[in-house]
C-alpha cells in the first residue's frame, strides 16, 4: 500500500510540474490570452471629456491628400480648438510626428499657434532594435530593445509644447494589450508616453493627482484595461469641421482633445485586446489608455513564477484526488476548481490583480479527462484481474455478480432462495492418504476436485466450497436458472461416470482406488455473504443444505442418494429406485425416504 501510495504521489507531482513548466514557457500562451481577452476587456461607461477629432475621410476630401497638408493645417486646427476663451479644452494631443523643418513660415506658424496656450503636447517616437552591449569585462551580449535612435518634434515646435513618445509594443501574438510607460534614452533622459503626458496636463487642470503610481515590468510596459471599442471616442468630428468652424466648442471644455489619424488609408491602427476582429486606429488606443489613467485602474500583473507555482500545487492535489475515484466526485471537484478559477481570475481582476485564466482550468480539465480514462482503464483491468483470479476460487456466476453489483454486494447479508444442493465426497481417501506420500495424496486429490468441477460448471452450477475432500455446489443462486434440479442430478450423474476411468487410472498406478458419495436434495435456504467483515464467504445455509449433507453421509461408493423432493420435481424425468422411508438421517428426528438415483431417462 505504501509503494502504491508512493507511485501515486509521484506521478501526480511530476505530471503537475510538467504541465507548470509548459505554461511558463508559454505553451498555453494562444488560448490563454484569447480566454483574458474575453474575461477581463469590456466597454465601460465613458465620462464625455476625452474626445478623438479625426484626420479622417472627410478632411482629407474637403482639404486635399494628407502628403499634400501643410503644418499651417493643424496650426488652424489649434486656433480654432482654442479660438474661444470660455470653452477652451485643458489639453489638445496632436498624435502626429513632426520632425525636421520644412517651410520656415509654416513651421513657426505652427509653433505660434502651438505654445499660444500651453495646452497642445506633441508626439515623439523612439526607435528600438537590438544592439551589441559591451560590458566593462570585456564580456559582449545582444540587447534586445534598444534605443537605436530617437526622433522628436523640430526645435521651434518642441520649445512651445510638451512631448511624449507614442511607441507601442505588441504581445507576441500581434495583440496591444500594453502600454510603454517612459522610454529611458541612451542619453540619460526619460520619455514618458504620450498619454501620460496629457494626463498629467488634465490633471493639473482637472484636480486630479498629477503622479500616478503604475505596476510596470522591466521594460516599463503596463497592463491596458481598455474602455471603449473602436469608435467610442469619436463623436465623428472631423479635422475639416475645426478649419470650417462648424463643430460645438462648448462639447471640448475643459476636456481632452486628441487629433491624429482616422483613415484606413493612413495605416495607424492596431489590433487590441478588447476587440481582436475590428482595427482601433492609434489615436482611440491613446484615447483609452488616458481614460485609464484619469480613473487609476491599473493591474498588478501577478509574477508567472507564482502563479506556476500554485498551478503545480494546485494541479498534483486535484490529480491526487481524481485518481481511483468515482466520476460524481470528481466532477463535482473539477467542476468547482476549473470554473471557480475562472471565476476567481475575473473576480481578482475587478481589484486589480492580473492572472492567466486558462492556467489552472485546463490543466485541471486535462487532468480529470485523463484520470476518468485510466480509472476507466484500470477498473477494466482490475475486473479483468479479479475475475481470472477468482473464478479459480469460486464460480464464475459469483465473480460476475460482483462485478456487476460492485462493493455493495460484498457487505454480509443475504436472500432466500429455492434451490438444489449437492454435496460430493471421496470414498477411501482417509485409507489412502495415510499409505501414500503427500505429494502422491495432493496429486489424487486434486484430480478428483477437478474431475466435479468440470461437472458442476459443465451443467451450470455454483462452486461453494471445498471442505477437504468434499466438494459443495448449488443451483438456481446467485443466477436464477432453469431447470436448475435437473442440473444438479446431471452433475452427479457425470461424476460417477467420471469416476469410473479416473479409478482404474489409480488402480494401475498406486494398486488403490477410490469413488465417490453424492446427496442431491432441493428446497429453500438463505444464501449471501455470510460470516464476518474480515473473513466472508458466499454459501448457502439452511436444512436444504444440511439434507443433502446428511445424503451425502449416507450414500456408500459410486451411489446418488437424492430426496422426494428432488423426486417429485423430475418425475419420469429420471429413473429411481426407493430405498423407503426407514433411513434417518443425523441431525434429523424423523426418517426420510430416500431414493438412488439410477440415470438420467
Amino acid at each position: 500500500m505504501k509503494r502504491k501510495t508512493l507511485k501515486k504521489a509521484i506521478v501526480c507531482l511530476a505530471l503537475a510540474a510538467v504541465f507548470s513548466a509548459a505554461a511558463l514557457l508559454g505553451a498555453f500562451y494562444q488560448p490563454d490570452q484569447m480566454l483574458a481577452d474575453a474575461l477581463y476587456q469590456s466597454p465601460k461607461a465613458l465620462d464625455g471629456n476625452i474626445f478623438v477629432i479625426g484626420i479622417d475621410e472627410r478632411a482629407m476630401e474637403d482639404i486635399g491628400p494628407y502628403q499634400t497638408w501643410g503644418r499651417d493645417v493643424m496650426a488652424m486646427a489649434l486656433e480654432a480648438l482654442n479660438a474661444d476663451e470660455s470653452c477652451r479644452p485643458a489639453v489638445i494631443g496632436v498624435d502626429v510626428l513632426y520632425t525636421g523643418e520644412t517651410d520656415p513660415d509654416l513651421d513657426a506658424y505652427l509653433a505660434e499657434a502651438a505654445g499660444a496656450y500651453g495646452n497642445v503636447v506633441v508626439a515623439s517616437v523612439a526607435n528600438f532594435g537590438s544592439e551589441l552591449v559591451t560590458e566593462e569585462s570585456g564580456n559582449f551580449y545582444l540587447k534586445d530593445y534598444s534605443v537605436l535612435s530617437y526622433e522628436e518634434p523640430y526645435e521651434a515646435l518642441k520649445a512651445v509644447t510638451a512631448q511624449g513618445h507614442i511607441n507601442a509594443m505588441y504581445d507576441k501574438d500581434g495583440v496591444l494589450r500594453h502600454s510603454i510607460l517612459q522610454i529611458d534614452l541612451p542619453d540619460g533622459r526619460t520619455v514618458s508616453s504620450f498619454s501620460y503626458v496629457i494626463y498629467q496636463k488634465y490633471a493639473e487642470a482637472a484636480g486630479l493627482p498629477q503622479e500616478l503610481s503604475i505596476p510596470t515590468d522591466s521594460l516599463h510596459r503596463f497592463y491596458v484595461d481598455y474602455s471603449a471599442l473602436p469608435g467610442g471616442f469619436y463623436e465623428g468630428i472631423s479635422v475639416a469641421d475645426l478649419l470650417s468652424g462648424d463643430f460645438p466648442a462648448e462639447l471640448f471644455d475643459g476636456a481632452v482633445v486628441l487629433i491624429g489619424p482616422y483613415a484606413a488609408g493612413l495605416s495607424d491602427y492596431v489590433t487590441t485586446a478588447i476587440d481582436r476582429a475590428s482595427l482601433m486606429y492609434g489615436i482611440e488606443y491613446q484615447a483609452n489608455i488616458i481614460h485609464q489613467m484619469v480613473h487609476q485602474n491599473f493591474k498588478l500583473e501577478v509574477s508567472d513564477a507564482l502563479q506556476a507555482a500554485l498551478l503545480f500545487v494546485c494541479a498534483a492535489a486535484c490529480l491526487w484526488f481524481f485518481l481511483n475515484r468515482k466520476l460524481l466526485g470528481s466532477s463535482l471537484l473539477w467542476a468547482v476548481v476549473a470554473g471557480g478559477s475562472i471565476l476567481l481570475c475575473r473576480v481578482l481582476y475587478g481589484v486589480g490583480y492580473l492572472l492567466h485564466p486558462l492556467w489552472l482550468s485546463l490543466t485541471v480539465t486535462v487532468f480529470f479527462v485523463g484520470a476518468v480514462a485510466f480509472n476507466y482503464v484500470q477498473a477494466a483491468l482490475e475486473k479483468r484481474k479479479i475475475s481470472d483470479t477468482f473464478k479459480r476460487y469460486v464460480a464464475p456466476e459469483i465473480v460476475g455478480e460482483l462485478l456487476r453489483e460492485g462493493t455493495d454486494s460484498l457487505g454480509l447479508g443475504g436472500k432466500l432462495c429455492d434451490i438444489a444442493v449437492l454435496f460430493v465426497d471421496i470414498r477411501g481417501f482417509t485409507t489412502m492418504s495415510e499409505v501414500l506420500t503427500p505429494q502422491e495424496v495432493v496429486s489424487i486429490l486434486n484430480r478428483y476436485l477437478t474431475l466435479t468441477t468440470d461437472c458442476i460448471m459443465k451443467n451450470h452450477g455454483t462452486l461453494d466450497k471445498f471442505v477437504g475432500d468434499c466438494t459443495m455446489a448449488i443451483w438456481n443462486a446467485p443466477i436464477a436458472q432453469d431447470d436448475y434440479v435437473m442440473n444438479a442430478c446431471r452433475a452427479a450423474v457425470d461424476m460417477v461416470e467420471g469416476s469410473k476411468a479416473l479409478s482404474q487410472e489409480l488402480l494401475e498406478k498406486f494398486g488403490r482406488t477410490v469413488s465417490f458419495g453424492i446427496g442431491v436434495h432441493c428446497g429453500s435456504a438463505v444464501v449471501g455473504n455470510i460470516g464476518a467483515e474480515m473473513r466472508m464467504d458466499f454459501t448457502a445455509i439452511g436444512d436444504t443444505v444440511n439434507t443433502s449433507a446428511r445424503l451425502e453421509a449416507n450414500a456408500p461408493a459410486g451411489k446418488i442418494y437424492i430426496s422426494r423432493d428432488v423426486v417429485e420435481r423430475l418425475g419420469d424425468r429420471i429413473r429411481i429406485t426407493s430405498l423407503g422411508d426407514g433411513i434417518s438421517l443425523k441431525g434429523k428426528s424423523q426418517k426420510l425416504e430416500i431414493f438412488l438415483l439410477d440415470g438420467i431417462s
